[in-house]
């Protein structure tokens, strides 16, 4: 059994994304036991993490994602001090919001929260920091969660700054940030941060988009934007293709 799944290891260690993906079309369930298999071995990957649950959002099934949270909940469990498998933990539960219910996307989406937290508690990071701060973003104002959103993405900035190299995911925080500034309605703090970002990163269509709007527009844009119950992008794939 241990051969085996040091195979399946160096099999999933030679792929790229475009095959992992391959494998998620044609093998369906039977790719996620192979990636549970390499993740029983390297917990703390994250890019495994990413590549199946991006199987698991394919596949689009109640079942599967329960699958998912559930096999993630035993690998925290065994590995509890392996930061990348928290936050793969609560992307998890972020993926199945948009097959729930309203309550129970509220659960969803407050138990995320918790793991992001874990996570960050284990190691510092810019992911971490952008990830939970981008999370409050999308809890309305009323719930009192656009000042944390505030100061975790700030320190994603910071993280940013002090990185060898900027990458066009750096962008995020930034636009984030400016959206928690709207929650708040101060339309201006808004796009101030943004028309910084752009110095940074002039071709980036979510920032040219934002500014290009009026407020009314904006409002009306960004309302859509983070609507109930709608898939937010979990893939991390981005990270380690610019690396």
């Amino acid at each position: 059994m241990k051969r085996l799944l040091c195979v399946v290891t160096l099999m999933l260690m030679a792929a790229n994304m475009a095959q992992a993906e391959e494998i998620a079309v044609i093998g369906g369930s039977a790719a996620l036991d192979k990636f549970e298999a390499v993740l029983k071995i390297e917990p703390n990957n994250l890019k495994y993490g990413n590549d199946y649950r991006q199987v698991v959002i394919k596949i689009n099934k109640v079942e599967m994602y329960n699958r998912c949270i559930a096999f993630f909940e035993n690998l925290t469990a065994e590995n509890p001090k392996a930061p990348n498998a928290w936050m793969n933990y609560g992307y998890a539960f972020v993926d199945k919001i948009p097959v729930e219910g309203a309550i129970t996307q509220v659960l969803l989406a407050n138990t995320a929260l918790g793991h992001f937290s874990t996570a960050l508690a284990l190691e510092d990071t810019w992911l971490g920091h952008y990830t939970r701060g981008n999370s409050y973003v999308y809890w309305p104002a009323i719930f009192g969660r656009t000042p944390k959103a505030i100061e975790d993405l700030t320190q994603a900035i910071a993280h940013s700054e002090k990185a060898e190299k900027l990458h066009s995911f750096h962008v995020r925080p930034y636009i984030g940030l400016g959206e928690a500034h709207w929650r708040l309605d101060d339309l201006a703090k808004a796009r101030e941060v943004w028309q910084d970002a752009i110095q940074k990163f002039p071709n980036n269509e979510a920032l040219k988009k934002r500014l290009s709007l009026d407020d009314d527009a904006l409002t009306a844009f960004l309302t859509i934007h983070f609507e109930p119950g709608k898939r937010v992008d979990t893939d991390l794939t981005i990270l380690w293709e610019e690396e």
